[in-house]
């Protein structure tokens, strides 16, 4: 598994350290009764400063979350950022703090190195690059329990390691995709990706693997923007791909800049990872992701002392991720109505049989499949694994690949990245 995120920057004294406020969109704020009679958590003070990290409050259970981008971006930080103020809302007896804009690297291996000596007893990382500098610190404080998103590393102790299949929903979305650019008689997609690590490939494969089900002539043209949050950067790839001629354009990074965009040019974007993302009418979907009750279920077991630190994955049963517009009480974006019945009432049943368990990460990458270069990745019949879908070739020591994800499928115009 291989998530985020990218590289930034800037320095450490520009970390914002804040107590979770209850500001992000449609949340409540102030302090939360618990139905159990616990102290309240309050979720709405704020402390520390730019240059100062957060502090425990003693007597409760202490949980720090360090971002990659704002909290407040509308995307895949602000999405976390949710889901620790879930903790809060839900877990009694518990403080909550974030650190924001902290790059990849060793800045952030000195964040999480100071928020451990301040005594969290519960760290999250929220980007892939954050992996190495966790595990490091992970071995100098064995009390408090880390948790790595999107990486592949753990240490069976306190070092574990958390994602989801988001390419369950980028299938879902490369449906509509589609089914839109066949309509409308441009058959041209576009998936600006972030950086070459194999989370986006998967993803990128995912979205054409869905597009070839509603739109088998269907091609897709990528972008290399070598940032997860960007807004001008966005902007210019999300351009750069229409204007090669995609009619609908994805995109593996925060912003919703790629319907904003389409909207200017009367085409469709297809944004990611927050519902608010998706407003625009020239938006077709987002999938994205429910953090909260999958932090707070794990942050009990922590907590009591029972969570078993390794390598965790989740489908779309989990209830942690969705394809919006087509959720419950969800409307779709103006974008579906005219499409195919068929085509939506098969978006429709995949994804139930997604939530139901029946369809998985798994069947979204069965063969037969075939590359852009004619060879076959899989026969009919044929599955990948996980260590598959994580990894570039050989693998990690202990879990190597086979097939692995170092291919882009048929349909896919570019080259791989170096």
């Amino acid at each position: 598994m291989t998530h985020r995120r990218g590289s930034r920057r800037a320095t450490l004294a520009a970390f914002t350290a804040l107590v979770v406020a209850g500001s992000a969109i449609g949340l409540t704020t102030g302090a939360v009764a618990q139905s159990d009679g616990a102290a309240a958590n309050d979720c709405s003070t704020i402390a520390g400063t730019a240059v100062q990290l957060p502090e425990v409050v003693d007597g409760k259970f202490n949980v720090a979350m360090v971002l990659i981008g704002p909290h407040d971006d509308g995307g895949w930080s602000q999405a976390h950022y949710e889901g620790l103020l879930y903790v809060c809302e839900n877990l009694p007896d518990t403080h909550v703090a974030y650190v924001e804009n902290v790059p990849e690297g060793t800045d952030s291996e000195q964040v999480f190195r100071s928020l451990a000596r301040k005594g969290f007893d519960f760290i999250i990382g929220t980007s892939f690059g954050y992996m190495d500098y966790m595990e490091t610190v992970a071995s100098e404080f064995p009390d408090p329990t880390f948790l790595h998103l999107t990486g592949f590393k753990s240490n069976g102790t306190n070092f574990g390691n958390f994602f989801g299949a988001m390419e369950d929903f980028k299938y879902l979305a490369g449906m509509l995709a589609g089914s839109r650019a066949k309509l409308d008689g441009n058959t041209k997609l576009g998936y600006m990706a972030t950086f070459p690590i194999p989370e986006e490939l998967r993803l990128g494969n995912a979205i054409m693997l869905g597009a070839k089900r509603t739109c088998p002539e269907c091609t897709m043209d990528i972008r290399w923007i070598n940032t997860w949050h960007d807004p001008n950067l966005e902007t210019q790839g999300a351009a750069s791909l229409f204007d090669a001629g995609a009619h609908v354009v994805f995109t593996g990074a925060d912003t919703p800049a790629v319907a904003t965009v389409a909207q200017e040019k009367g085409k469709w974007g297809v944004t990611y990872d927050h519902p608010s993302s998706c407003t625009l009418d020239a938006c077709l979907t987002a999938p994205y992701w429910i953090w909260g009750p999958e932090y707070t279920r794990i942050a009990e077991q922590v907590k009591a002392g029972t969570y078993q630190a390794g390598y965790e994955y989740f489908d779309a049963d989990a209830g942690a991720m969705g394809l919006y517009g087509f959720m419950e009480g969800e409307t779709p974006q103006p974008g579906i109505a005219d499409l195919p019945e068929a085509d939506v009432q098969l978006v429709r049943d995949t994804l139930a049989q997604m939530l139901a368990g029946e369809f998985d990460r798994f069947d979204v990458f069965a063969g037969p499949i075939t590359d852009n270069q004619g060879n076959v990745i899989l026969a009919d019949g044929e599955r990948l694994v996980q260590a598959d879908l994580d990894q570039f070739p050989p693998g990690a020591p202990g879990s190597e690949c086979t097939t692995c994800m170092r291919w882009w499928a048929e349909g896919i115009t570019a080259e791989l990245p170096q």
